[in-house]
């Protein structure tokens, strides 16, 4: 994947890391976690014995022996200001799932040219109707708000959390069907925020009706 590749990084989520058996550290002490994390990657990208000693990670006589003609940029994901604010101080690039200028401004300083992409979740589908029901089969938790999802460490909490979600709160925050003007205008919400690149994640299974909707209807407008 030459140019193509970069190393999104984030602060985690305990679903995904309790089950290693280590206490599940505050945000903050997350934070200088990645911050640890990301200088010794880019150390060990040199190809030179390395050793470091932090508050949290020890790494002793540590060594790449084979490495990539060109160390691959780091993206750091960010939810609020004050991650991308950390995203700005040790990554290449920005990633968020939020709309939200406000992550761009805490990111970019001012006529700094660093990647900005923001993810939107979209349903495409013959109609709206089947959009909505197979996004809220497959993806309720995009109308889980807040936090706390990064702290919920079982599957069953994330099933128990989407009982109380209804289709009209997926319908909020996901855009389903083939109306090409609301796919158009969420990736504006992006673009006018401050995002350079939008990536989308299309829900379900229809992977080869998204990619034909969206060469014919979308991308033109981009051209």
């Amino acid at each position: 994947m030459p140019d193509r590749f970069f190393l999104g990084l984030g602060t985690g989520e305990n679903l995904n890391e309790h089950v290693v058996g280590g206490r599940w550290p505050a945000i903050d002490v997350r934070q200088e976690m990645l911050l640890e994390a990301v200088e010794i990657i880019r150390q060990l990208w040199s190809g030179e014995q390395y050793d470091f000693r932090g508050r949290h990670f020890e790494v002793e006589n540590a060594r790449l022996y084979t490495l990539p003609e060109q160390a691959p940029p780091i993206y750091i994901a960010a939810s609020g200001p004050a991650a991308a604010a950390l995203a700005s101080s040790c990554g290449e690039g920005l990633i968020s799932t939020t709309a939200d200028s406000e992550i761009v401004k805490a990111f970019a300083k001012p006529g700094e040219v660093r990647p900005r992409y923001g993810e939107a979740s979209v349903c495409w589908a013959a109609t709206e109707a089947e959009g909505l029901e197979t996004a809220f089969k497959y993806w309720p938790t995009s109308a889980l708000a807040g936090q706390f999802k990064q702290e919920m460490a079982m599957p069953s909490f994330f099933e128990q959390a989407c009982k109380t979600v209804r289709r009209e709160d997926v319908a909020k925050h996901v855009v389903c069907g083939p109306d090409p003007a609301r796919h158009l205008a969420d990736i504006q919400r992006y673009v006018d925020a401050g995002f350079d690149h939008v990536y989308l994640h299309q829900i379900g299974h229809d992977q080869d009706g998204f990619f034909k909707f969206y060469q014919r209807e979308i991308l033109p407008n981009f051209i």
